[in-house]
């Protein structure tokens, strides 16, 4: 269990940082507050995860200070793009989470994929990219 909650870790600083990029290419107001929201939530997971593994005894690799980004974010199809990348694999790292917990943290690890599926479900929409929802949230696609 540690390993995955260290990788659900990771991919919450992950989205902290990409965050920081997306939200200055997006459209001011609901956009830009939106963006702002989600870097919210992923810096209360990573918060929680940190205590957990901290409960658990478990080291997690340092932060790196930049991430290699899988395309240049240099407007705003591209920051939607990344935030749905972004989502995409927070979900992703949550999944492999659901295995290997009961009860409230599989509770938790369930409401952390979640919340990535709807976020991402949202960036979809406003980049206008279809399908809108992916048939199984969390699970790569390719």
């Amino acid at each position: 269990m540690k390993e995955q909650l260290a990788g659900a870790l990771a991919a919450e600083e992950a989205a902290i940082w990409a965050y920081g990029l997306i939200g200055v290419h997006l459209r001011e107001g609901s956009e830009q507050n939106q963006a702002r929201a989600a870097e919210d939530e992923h810096r209360v997971r990573r918060g929680d995860l940190v205590d957990r593994l901290a409960r658990l005894q478990a080291s997690t690799a340092p932060t790196p200070a930049g991430y290699e980004l899988p395309f240049p974010v240099e407007d705003r199809a591209s920051a939607l793009k990344l935030a749905v990348q972004i989502e995409d694999g927070v979900g992703q790292a949550w999944r492999v989470v659901l295995p290997v917990t009961e009860n409230a943290d599989r509770t938790e690890a369930l409401a952390a994929l979640t919340d990535a599926a709807v976020r991402a479900t949202k960036w979809r929409k406003l980049a206008k990219i279809t399908p809108l929802t992916l048939i199984f949230p969390g699970r790569p696609t390719a």
